[in-house]
């Protein structure tokens, strides 16, 4: 499935570019948790989004700012800040 996500990520960048680029996968929660999974994070940290060394606070911030986005481009509410 992160494979999947990860795919999904790059297709959209392809087709709708953003700065910075906005990972589609966000909308995804990983199972049992309320925010995404760790494939997300390590995406973005590859994507040179995140540090590497990034914190948990770090890492749910920059998922609930990717969410914000989300709903920005398409056209829904805010994810709670």
């Amino acid at each position: 499935m992160g494979h999947l996500l990860g795919l999904i990520v790059e297709r959209d960048q392809a087709d709708a570019p953003s700065v910075p680029p906005l990972m589609l996968s966000a909308l995804v929660n990983y199972l049992d948790a309320n925010d995404a999974g760790p494939g997300f994070y390590q995406l973005a940290k590859e994507l040179q989004l995140l540090p590497m060394s990034a914190s948990k606070d770090e890492k749910f911030s920059f998922w609930i700012q990717q969410m914000n986005r989300l709903y920005e481009r398409h056209g829904a509410r805010p994810a709670v800040t």
